[in-house]
């Protein structure tokens, strides 16, 4: 008789761990208790694998062996106690996944600049020729890339949800890039929950594997100094010389062994201190997966950023208009207006996740010079800025708001959409926000060319 497994969650993570459970024999059925979008139903129906949505059936869900769940879906959840007390196993899809991959992991958590570093990692080791699969939190399942044949590398993005459901996972390779308060209704609002889920990245790391970090990071920091680390380590920084990769304020000098080298940051297409950070990890990482320092130069050379993480949309009039819309909370304001010395026109605003202003005010007394906000309800932005920048205004409209920014930015000025908030109050989510400014700048500019 067939193994029994229950997938809870019909989205990325849930298909791809069906999909995989039943190429590898199991009886597999899937519950989903909102709408399966057609995409992933369609795959269910063609692989005859059973489903239901809009509800969860216990009797069918507890008669599993097995309990592949949602990352997104919380233990405190009705269902997940159930089968627990009934001792059933539960775990996630990339720890479902792990059990049939040949290849080797290089996986990357944080909670800014994880998808930048898988990509940039990603990158360079394909641009190296290896076979390599980009999985996790950004593209596809991990478990359908194992599914769609056997790859050398597997460059895993792992948010602390991801992290939480892991047991036996281990990468050959993992990257810790920061750790500031983030999800923390999903940890009992415990500082110490959320690093502690950070770091199951390195719990089953062995002598041999390697451990990539960010060495300035203070709770990182913290956190090391009370662990006794198994794998081998490696630390970057932005400051410290004694750090095996370090920024001397000209270039990033990295040293391995017997192995020294230096990138210079011109040299690669990332702006910012963060990106700094982030391109050291990832250089480190395809170095140790033994891309070659040349291939790597040239590899930084054309990388391409995901949409909405200081993209530059366009330039009008002297004036470059940046595309930050992934920006949805202050942490992430810091490292967008640390990457431009300014004038800044900045545009701010949507649904307020709780934001400290305070840690940017200084940034933006010093280089913003007008503040457009955009949301319904720009109280707390106006609290905090009226006195610090010179000129504030509001709009609903990203049509008005992109002619808004080119009557206020003169040449040599960044536009900089960097909302340090929520986009559902006026947006279906951040990516509808960024691809409306980067279309009325698009059209901007058509009609400037035309005059």
């Amino acid at each position: 008789m067939k193994e029994r497994i229950v997938i809870l969650g019909a989205g990325e993570s849930g298909t791809g761990a069906a999909l995989l459970a039943h190429a590898k024999g199991y009886d597999v059925f899937v519950s989903d208790q909102g709408v399966i979008k057609e995409k992933y139903k369609s795959d269910l129906i063609s692989h005859g694998i059973a489903f239901e949505e809009g509800s969860h059936t216990y009797e069918k869900i507890l008669s599993a062996t097995m309990i592949i769940k949602s990352p997104g879906i919380p233990d405190k959840t009705e269902i997940i106690k159930k089968a627990r007390e009934k001792n059933i196993s539960i775990l996630d899809e990339i720890e479902f996944a792990f059990r049939f991959i040949k290849g080797k992991i290089i996986a990357i958590t944080g909670t800014n600049g994880k998808t930048t570093t898988t990509l940039l990692t990603h990158h360079l080791l394909k641009e190296a020729g290896f076979r390599v699969a980009l999985a996790g939190n950004v593209g596809e399942s991990l478990a359908k890339k194992v599914l769609s044949g056997q790859y050398d590398w597997y460059v895993v993005e792992m948010s602390s949800f991801q992290l939480d459901g892991t047991k036996t996972f281990r990468p050959d390779i993992g990257i810790l890039l920061n750790i500031t308060p983030d999800h923390l209704d999903r940890y009992e609002y415990q500082l110490s929950n959320y690093v502690h889920s950070k770091f199951q990245l390195i719990q089953n790391m062995k002598a041999s594997d390697r451990f990539i970090f960010y060495a300035d990071d203070p709770i990182t920091a913290r956190e090391i100094a009370h662990r006794k680390l198994t794998p081998e380590i490696f630390k970057v920084s932005l400051n410290d010389s004694l750090c095996e990769a370090h920024y001397n304020g000209r270039e990033m000098q990295f040293v391995w062994g017997d192995e020294k080298f230096d990138i210079e940051q011109k040299d690669t297409t990332l702006k910012g201190p963060h990106n700094l950070i982030n391109t050291m990890c990832a250089v480190a990482a395809a170095r140790m997966a033994g891309v070659p320092i040349a291939t790597i130069r040239q590899g930084l050379k054309t990388f391409k950023n995901a949409p909405h993480r200081l993209e530059l949309v366009g330039v009008i009039n002297g004036v470059e208009y940046i595309n930050d819309s992934k920006a949805t909370n202050v942490d992430s304001v810091v490292y967008a207006l640390g990457s431009y010395a300014g004038p800044l026109v900045w545009i701010a605003g949507g649904i307020d996740k709780g934001n400290d202003y305070k840690q940017i005010e200084e940034a933006v007394r010093k280089k913003v010079h007008t503040l457009i906000c955009l949301g319904k309800d720009n109280t707390k932005l106006h609290q905090a800025f009226d006195r610090v920048v010179k000129e504030i205004k509001e709009t609903q409209s990203v049509k008005e708001l992109v002619r808004m920014a080119s009557q206020s930015a003169q040449k040599g000025d960044v536009v900089l959409l960097s909302p340090a908030c929520a986009s559902f109050d006026l947006f279906k989510n951040y990516e509808d926000r960024g691809n409306q400014f980067r279309e009325a700048v698009v059209e901007l500019a058509k009609e400037v060319t035309s005059k």
